[in-house]
């Protein structure tokens, strides 16, 4: 389908997550093909329901179908289509206990400030690709997803309303804790 999915690590760091906050309500931003929800739903409480938003239909198409034959319930999922800055405003604020982004990089700012909206104290938010293929620690690499990044994170080290760390799995996971 073209979908780079969470490697191992980084679903393994989203499954701990979800758990350590007994995630109940979790948004993630970027549905793919389902792989890094299913990380999600195994962390998550068993009465948890995360919303998924993509704007590719045919991959939460896929991403319904493995949801079901991991043996989540449908009931346990909410698949919304449609770009992730038209949806988020939607969402009610402070509701959610974890929001996983994995999108465009270029989105990743207007997402953390929703994320910021979203998410109750003490919520997590997790943005997946944080070492932009291994470039966010070259000074020399000034390409957009780069600098985009390194700004994201820059934003939310100097802020007193988010506690940030990156960890190295996968390609990167920025997280970041909401005070």
């Amino acid at each position: 389908m073209g979908v780079d999915a969470v490697t191992t690590g980084a679903g393994a760091a989203l499954r701990l997550l979800a758990a350590a906050g007994s995630a109940r309500a979790v948004v993630e931003i970027g549905t793919g093909t389902g792989v890094s929800g299913i990380w999600l739903l195994r962390g998550m409480r068993a009465d948890g329901v995360l919303t998924t938003i993509d704007v590719e239909i045919e991959h939460q198409r896929i991403a319904r179908r493995i949801f079901a034959e991991a043996g989540f319930p449908a009931g346990r999922t909410r698949i919304i289509t449609g770009r992730a800055l038209d949806v988020l405003p939607r969402l009610a604020d402070g509701a959610y206990d974890l929001v996983f982004v994995d999108a465009e990089v270029t989105g990743v700012s207007a997402c953390v400030e929703a994320a910021l909206r979203l998410l109750r104290p003490g919520g997590v938010l997790a943005v997946n690709g944080a070492l932009a293929g291994g470039r966010i620690g070259d000074p020399a690499a000034r390409d957009l997803e780069t600098v985009t990044l390194r700004e994201a994170m820059k934003a939310l080290r100097e802020s007193d309303e988010w506690v940030p760390a990156l960890l190295p799995v996968g390609h990167g996971l920025l997280a970041a804790i909401r005070c």
